[in-house]
């Protein structure tokens, strides 16, 4: 009888040592998953960004800024840190008309590259802090997924635009969204 007490003892611990390691399997997948789709909205948003600033370069005849922002949307992908860092640096330079709708949508597109990129780095702390982990690294259970990569850009901060001047009894036609060139 006490025997028998002994091998429940070690199936149930057996059931509970599975269960921890499929959610914690399951766990390093979804952080992965995650931190990968994070990266496609984080590409999707500065590729928004550079047409709008593309656009606003042509609507003010800014040659510099138009060449950053062309090479922020033709860089390979070991380049695009630093094209999107020059870019950044330009727009930062450049006085933006709140008249023009050209530039508050590039100001909107700035401020989404910003929640994207902390969404993308939070997601890829918790993937790497979950690489670490001792269990995750002796059964190698992140071997199928690549190791996720910050993205460092420098914080592309836009001046605050006041809002649009309306006139009375006249309401703005609806704004189109800005097409990449």
């Amino acid at each position: 009888m006490p025997r028998m007490w002994w091998v429940v003892g070690v199936v149930v611990l057996a059931a509970i040592f599975s269960a921890y390691l499929g959610w914690t399997a399951q766990r390093v997948e979804r952080l992965h998953a995650r931190a990968q789709s994070a990266e496609r909205a984080l590409d999707a948003h500065l590729v928004r960004r550079a047409a709008a600033a593309a656009v606003v370069a042509e609507h003010g005849d800014r040659v510099e800024l138009y060449a950053a922002a062309r090479l922020a949307l033709d860089a390979d992908p070991g380049d695009r840190e630093s094209a999107e860092n020059d870019l950044t640096r330009q727009l930062r330079a450049m006085d933006l008309d709140p008249a023009d709708p050209a530039a508050r949508a590039l100001v909107n597109t700035s401020r989404r590259v910003v929640l994207a990129r902390q969404v993308h780095t939070d997601l890829v702390r918790d993937a790497l802090s979950a690489r670490r982990r001792v269990l995750v690294r002796v059964l190698r259970l992140s071997r199928r997924h690549p190791r996720p990569e910050y993205f460092d850009i420098v914080e592309p901060t836009m001046p605050e635009l006041p809002p649009p001047l309306t006139v009375p009894g006249h309401t703005p036609p609806p704004q189109r969204p800005v097409q990449a060139v």
